[in-house]
């Protein structure tokens, strides 16, 4: 969970980096959710977007928890009655959130609770702050429709700051990764062809993983979209990810099924990057 700065004010605080992340939290409980859930990415041809594994019924989740009848805000899962982002081209200040507890999500300050959130799904939880009031704080959402946001307690969730932001430009197939508002670095990548597009707006890193069973990108980096043409894909929900592929040559093009392909210096980077992390996607 240390993966990120402290919020303002406060500390910096030290610990395992995403690299660390990725060889503890990725082969101890993603991998698990491969191999138990079922993911099914593939190679030779096929984009990872839509995939995921399937949902998981609520008396499979261990004892029972505030909200445990709720069902979990995840890439699998649609929730009904999310209010939608408000601001979709709003970057914000870099404040990520994970749940301590598994904690209800409420449809406004002390509203209705509609679902609920897990403090792990590919490792640790960490959402996009992009909001508080009244001791709560607004989230962007994992699960669909996408866009969707909640409200958490705040009394719920440990905060911290990532100084990172992902832009992706579908028009000029580029991808910048900055940090405090200057640019890093950027790279030509590949986006969805015209009939499966990437889909626009704002979202978040969500968590990152390996799979065995493909060998077109050593780390996959799952976001908190899906997408807009795919219910499912390999037996997911769609959901969009950020990885490489095995020819240079798909740089620069429109040719993926909704996923963002980039080279391999651009993922070593971006795997380093906070989850929670605002990834913003546009047209230009």
């Amino acid at each position: 969970m240390s993966q990120h700065t402290a919020p303002p004010k406060a500390a910096p605080s030290k610990g395992p980096s995403r690299r660390a992340l990725l060889t503890g939290a990725v082969v101890g409980v993603v991998v698990m959710f491969v191999a138990v859930l079922g993911f099914a990415f593939f190679s030779g041809g096929s984009d990872p977007a839509a995939t995921g594994p399937s949902a998981v019924a609520a008396n499979e989740l261990g004892p029972a928890a505030p909200g445990a009848d709720l069902l979990a805000s995840t890439t699998f899962t649609t929730i009904e009655g999310a209010p939608s982002d408000p601001n979709p081209d709003q970057v914000n200040d870099g404040i990520v959130v994970h749940p301590l507890r598994e904690t209800p999500v409420y449809d406004a300050p002390n509203g209705q609770a509609i679902a609920r959130m897990e403090p792990t799904q590919f490792g640790d939880t960490w959402l996009p702050v992009i909001a508080e009031e009244s001791g709560f704080v607004q989230v962007l959402l994992p699960s669909r429709p996408d866009a969707s946001t909640g409200w958490l307690r705040a009394d719920d969730v440990e905060r911290a700051r990532t100084p990172f932001v992902v832009n992706v430009h579908l028009g000029s197939k580029q991808l910048e990764l900055l940090r405090d508002g200057k640019r890093v670095d950027s790279w030509s990548i590949a986006v969805g062809k015209q009939e499966t597009p990437t889909p626009t707006g704002r979202t978040f890193l969500l968590g990152a993983f390996s799979d065995p069973s493909q060998n077109f990108s050593p780390v996959i980096l799952p976001l908190g979209t899906h997408s807009p043409t795919h219910d499912t894909f390999g037996g997911g929900p769609g959901t969009v990810a950020i990885h490489t592929w095995p020819s240079a040559d798909a740089f620069g093009s429109a040719v993926s099924e909704g996923c963002i392909r980039v080279p391999a210096d651009a993922l070593d980077k971006l795997a380093e990057v906070p989850l929670g992390t605002l990834v913003m996607i546009d047209q230009d």
